[in-house]
C-alpha cells in the first residue's frame, strides 16, 4: 500500500470551554496534487469514522489527491466525552471546530443519517460568519434533519415519555449495536432549537442525496420532504428502491463517490 492509500495518523483536538472539554479523534489526510479541495466526513448517530462509507470516502480522497477530514463526535469512536451529554448543538461546535482547524478553500461536506443534519446546520453557521472555506457541495446519505422532532418524538409511546420525565432519558433496542440507543431530554429539547426544515434552507450549492426505500429507520418520505426545503435547481435525489439506511452495499458506495466525484 502507497503512502497516499495509507491510514492518517490519528490526531486529538480539543474542543470546549474549561470544565467542558473533549478530546475530538480526528483523521485528516493531505492533499497530494496542491489542490484546495477537502472532503468532510460527517457521520451518524452512534456511528464512527472507520465505518465502510467514511474509509471509502477518505479512499476516494486518495485516489483523488483531495483532503479528507474525518472525526468522532464527543461520546463517539475514539473521541473523549459522554455520549449522554450529546446534543445538536455540541456535534456541531465540535464539527466547526475540527474544519476550523484544518482550512480549506473549498468544502464538500457529506454528511451520513444524522449527518446530514449536521452538515446543513455547519453550513449555515459557516454562511453566517461571511468568511471562511466555500461549500461547493453537499452528498447526503439517508438525511436525517431534525429527526428528534420530526421523527421520535411523534412516535413516542406513553412509557418513553414517563422514562423522560422521571430519568431524563429512554433507551430502545439498537438494530447495529449490542448496546440500547439512548435519546435524552436534552437531545430532544435541543434537536427543537437546530431545526433546519422550517422554511428555504438557502446552500447556495449542489446538494445530491441518496435515499433507499427500504429505510426502517428514516423513511424516503422524510428526503422528499427535505427536498422541498431546498432550491429545486441545485438538487438531485437519487432513490435506491432496493436500498435500506446503511448504504453501505458495494453498489451504494459506488453511487456515492460518483456523487462526490461529480461535486469536485
Amino acid at each position: 500500500m502507497n503512502s497516499t492509500q495509507s491510514t492518517p495518523a490519528l490526531r486529538t483536538l480539543s474542543v470546549g470551554q474549561a470544565g467542558d472539554e473533549r478530546a475530538i479523534a480526528v483523521l485528516h489526510r493531505e492533499a497530494t496534487d496542491g489542490g484546495n479541495t477537502q472532503l468532510v466526513w460527517l457521520g451518524g448517530y452512534r456511528s464512527d469514522m472507520t465505518g465502510t462509507k467514511a474509509a471509502e470516502t477518505d479512499r476516494l480522497a486518495a485516489e483523488l489527491g483531495l483532503a479528507c477530514l474525518r472525526f468522532d463526535y464527543s461520546g463517539h469512536g475514539q473521541s473523549g466525552g459522554a455520549f449522554r451529554d450529546g446534543t445538536i448543538s455540541r456535534w456541531v461546535e465540535e464539527s466547526l471546530a475540527v474544519i476550523d482547524a484544518h482550512p480549506a478553500e473549498r468544502l464538500i461536506l457529506i454528511g451520513s443519517s444524522m449527518g446530514g443534519w449536521i452538515a446543513l446546520r455547519v453550513l449555515q453557521e459557516i454562511r453566517k460568519r461571511g468568511s471562511g472555506p466555500k461549500i461547493a457541495g453537499m452528498v447526503l446519505i439517508a438525511p436525517a434533519p431534525d429527526f428528534t422532532s420530526a421523527l421520535i418524538e411523534p412516535a413516542l409511546t406513553e412509557n418513553e415519555r414517563r422514562q423522560l420525565s422521571e430519568r431524563g432519558f429512554f433507551e430502545e433496542v439498537s438494530e447495529y449495536s449490542p448496546e440500547p440507543n439512548i435519546f435524552t431530554q436534552a437531545l430532544l429539547e435541543d434537536g427543537r432549537l437546530n431545526r433546519v426544515m422550517t422554511g428555504l434552507i438557502e446552500t447556495r450549492c449542489p446538494v445530491h442525496i441518496l435515499q433507499g426505500m427500504r429505510d426502517e429507520d428514516v423513511p424516503y418520505r422524510h428526503a422528499m420532504t427535505l427536498l422541498e426545503h431546498l432550491p429545486a435547481d441545485d438538487v438531485v435525489l437519487t432513490l435506491i428502491r432496493d436500498g435500506d439506511h446503511r448504504l453501505s452495499r458495494p453498489q451504494d458506495i459506488d453511487k456515492l463517490q460518483a456523487a462526490v466525484r461529480a461535486m469536485v
